[in-house]
């Protein structure tokens, strides 16, 4: 389902992008623990091979969500969402960036990361 966001409703869902995003960061840094200790051999706290398994599958449910949120995910190291959106009268995406307090960025579609800018105070709520 493709998704246009106004400001608002972008800046109404970044408490739950943030919950989300929290627990992707955490779910991510086990993984990698995890991953690593198997590959070496190392016991880890974290568990053995079906946890390293489960904490995938909590990983893509995660991405999930943001996908079925209508957000685009750019990328999970660092969590780079994209809200897409309008900003006087053109397309654009409203850009978020693992540490970022609020969604405070754009960029024209086609220009990418590259041409992010802040949002226009005129367009705050």
């Amino acid at each position: 389902m493709d998704r246009t966001f106004t400001l608002a409703e972008a800046r109404d869902l970044m408490q739950e992008v943030q919950v989300r995003a929290d627990e992707l960061i955490e779910v991510q840094a086990s993984l990698v623990e995890l991953q690593a200790t198997l590959t070496t051999g190392v016991s880890s706290q974290l568990g053995g091979l079906p946890e390293a398994k489960g904490l995938q599958a909590r990983l893509s449910e995660i991405v999930g969500w943001f996908s079925a949120a209508g957000l685009e995910v750019k990328g999970i190291a660092p969590l780079l969402l994209d809200f897409p959106s309008e900003l006087a009268g053109e397309s654009v995406l409203l850009c978020w960036l693992e540490g970022e307090r609020e969604l405070g960025w754009y960029h024209p579609v086609a220009y990418g990361f590259a041409g992010r800018r802040r949002i226009p105070s005129a367009d705050a709520p």
